[in-house]
């Protein structure tokens, strides 16, 4: 065994590998794996450790695909980007920009590999844009047993729409091509806006624009909106001057945000009465970037998230009952729920498969605890159908799973063909998907 255990970003999961393997190519990789499945020991790949769950922890070989991050191929004019695995989301995002390109969505966090944003679902929000997985052209893994493939809409199309949520249980990704389009800006508007006004106008808040979500504050009945929107022409907003960028997006959202958590955490009883400053506190700004800067921000305040991906049309319902658990139950809660959208998408284990989705994300400072909290929002989200998201806390196995996602059952038999061993298993996904070659793990 290793003398230093790994840790995730949040510290709510952790692992201590036989071996850490960091591979420089692909045949490094795949000679790996291959002396893995002789000696029968497990693999599993680890990026940069930013999913809430075990997802990537490992008693058996760690690869640590840090060094898997190159830029392989750019075709501008089909707009198809080709990278290794283990390539950061914002060093992405630095690439395409150089080349006048840009994802068409992304999530509000750029600190993942693609190969970990890809797996686990990571989505932003967008009216017609859906997931990072709804966005890749093309997939190369390697199989429990050395075998390099290669699947797309055209190659393996089964294996293409299974493997782009494959929670690393298909096969290690090597590299992925990703449909991008000609770099652009976005015009962001940020405002205040009470809870009742957007949960009465969310139909039209969400269809006239192209990036619309909201943050909920707890024990208020107050939202901070945000819409993201490509410029029109004539439109005169202009970029946050650096020092305002700084004092809003580092200052009072990391800074300033860590010690009202502090705070909370020392005193619980004024929890209410925070959140409705910092609800207050907040004022409207308008203004434009490029698109991955407008998408992203810092968050270097560590917390723990669950969160569950709705049928669109019973979000406000599960909201109100959210809230209202909030006001009977003694909790008291600093950090504001997220709410996010996206399309019906066409990839197996997506939670927004098959139907326009509604994302509810809970958090809570790590201080602080977070069970009672989660417990109950998953209850109210169960009962509405709800799935919860690959990468983020949640208490559900492969039986609730499998009621909730069409094609689980499918998944899972690609994965008993590909993996029959279970050499890229785990106890995290023993209980989600199923032992491989036994009875199915609750």
């Amino acid at each position: 065994m290793t003398d230093t255990a790994w840790r995730n970003w949040a510290g709510t999961a952790t692992a201590r590998p036989a071996r850490v393997v960091h591979p420089a190519d692909v045949d490094e990789m795949i000679a790996v794996v291959r002396a893995a499945a002789r000696t029968g020991e497990r693999v599993k790949a680890v990026g940069s450790g930013h999913s809430f769950t075990p997802v990537a922890v490992t008693d058996g070989v760690q690869l640590v695909l840090d060094r898997l991050d190159a830029v392989t191929a750019v075709d501008r004019a089909a707009g198809l980007v080709t990278v290794e695995a283990g390539l950061p989301l914002h060093r992405l995002n630095r690439a395409l920009d150089a080349h006048g390109l840009a994802l068409r969505n992304m999530g509000d966090i750029d600190r993942q590999t693609v190969a970990g944003a890809v797996s686990t679902g990571t989505h932003g929000t967008g009216r017609d844009s859906g997931a990072l997985a709804a966005q890749v052209h093309a997939l190369e893994l390697v199989t429990a047993d050395g075998r390099l493939l290669r699947c797309s809409g055209t190659e393996r199309p089964e294996l293409f729409a299974a493997a782009r949520v494959g929670l690393g249980a298909l096969g290690v990704l090597t590299r992925v091509t990703l449909r991008c389009e000609p770099a652009f800006d976005l015009c962001a508007v940020e405002e205040p806006m009470p809870l009742a006004t957007v949960l009465a106008d969310l139909d039209r808040l969400v269809a006239d624009n192209e990036h619309f979500e909201f943050y909920w504050f707890p024990h208020t009945a107050r939202t901070l909106t945000k819409r993201n929107n490509r410029p029109r022409d004539g439109d005169a907003t202009r970029p946050l001057r650096p020092a305002r960028a700084w004092l809003e997006d580092e200052f009072l959202s990391n800074t300033c945000f860590e010690r009202v958590n502090r705070l909370a955490t020392l005193r619980p009883a004024w929890v209410p009465a925070l959140n409705a400053v910092s609800a207050r506190a907040l004022s409207a700004r308008s203004y434009r970037g490029a698109s991955h800067r407008v998408f992203t921000a810092p968050r270097r305040v560590v917390f723990r998230e669950m969160e569950y991906a709705l049928p669109r049309a019973a979000l406000p319902e599960v909201l109100e009952e959210v809230r209202h658990w909030v006001e009977r139950s003694g909790e008291r809660i600093p950090f504001p729920a997220e709410i996010r959208f996206t399309p019906a998408d066409d990839v197996w284990l997506s939670t927004a498969y098959g139907r326009p989705t509604a994302y509810l994300a809970v958090h809570q400072y790590h201080r602080l605890p977070h069970e009672r909290y989660f417990a109950a929002v998953a209850r109210i989200a169960d009962a509405a159908g709800g799935r919860p998201h690959w990468g983020k806390l949640h208490r559900l196995g492969v039986r609730e799973l499998t009621e909730r996602h069409p094609r689980l059952g499918e998944f899972r038999a690609l994965r008993a063909e590909l993996d029959p061993l279970g050499r890229l298993s785990n106890p995290y996904l023993d209980r989600v998907l199923g032992r491989v070659g036994g009875a199915p793990a609750d």
